[in-house]
């Protein structure tokens, strides 16, 4: 990819999308830290009432996905991964806020996230609204049984 980005795209995506999901992943995810999810297990989150994907592309290459779920009055962002090759070029950005729009078109007063502690991503959340209203030890377990701590962060969802 090129440093500098044309126009990112979104668009929602299906089950069918899964193997570009699954290819980002595991470029995004190291594997040191247990966060990505096996392609069995997005699938099975994608057949769930109230689950949606959100794809990013640029010039026709998906370079990131968000899976949102959302029940009654809240919503989790349940996985956000964007290629390293376009990091910090908004495609993270622009695939939080596709979400925070799409909640805010449903019930939902929360949206809810979990991210491990020392994650990048979390000047990203902040800058978007969201406060740090938890913190579970321990949560993921990385390479060797290496555990890692995890935040969960809310954002308020605001109708205008």
């Amino acid at each position: 990819m090129s440093s500098t980005l044309n126009l990112i795209e979104l668009r929602s995506g299906s089950a069918a999308d899964l193997g570009t999901v699954d290819a980002i992943m595991r470029r995004a995810f190291d594997p040191k830290y247990g966060e990505a999810w096996t392609r069995g297990q997005c699938l099975g989150i994608m057949a769930m009432p109230g689950v949606w994907l959100t794809l990013a592309s640029i010039n026709g290459v998906t370079v990131g996905f968000a899976i949102t779920r959302a029940m009654g009055e809240e919503a989790e962002l349940l996985l956000l991964a964007t290629d390293p090759r376009v990091r910090r070029n908004g495609v993270g950005g622009a695939l939080l806020r596709s979400v925070l729009n799409d909640v805010r078109e449903r019930t939902v007063k929360s949206l809810f996230l979990e991210v491990r502690a020392d994650n990048d991503a979390i000047e990203l959340y902040r800058l978007l609204g969201f406060t740090k209203v938890g913190e579970r030890r321990g949560y993921y377990r990385g390479q060797g049984g290496q555990l890692y701590d995890a935040c969960t962060f809310r954002c308020q969802i605001v109708r205008v």
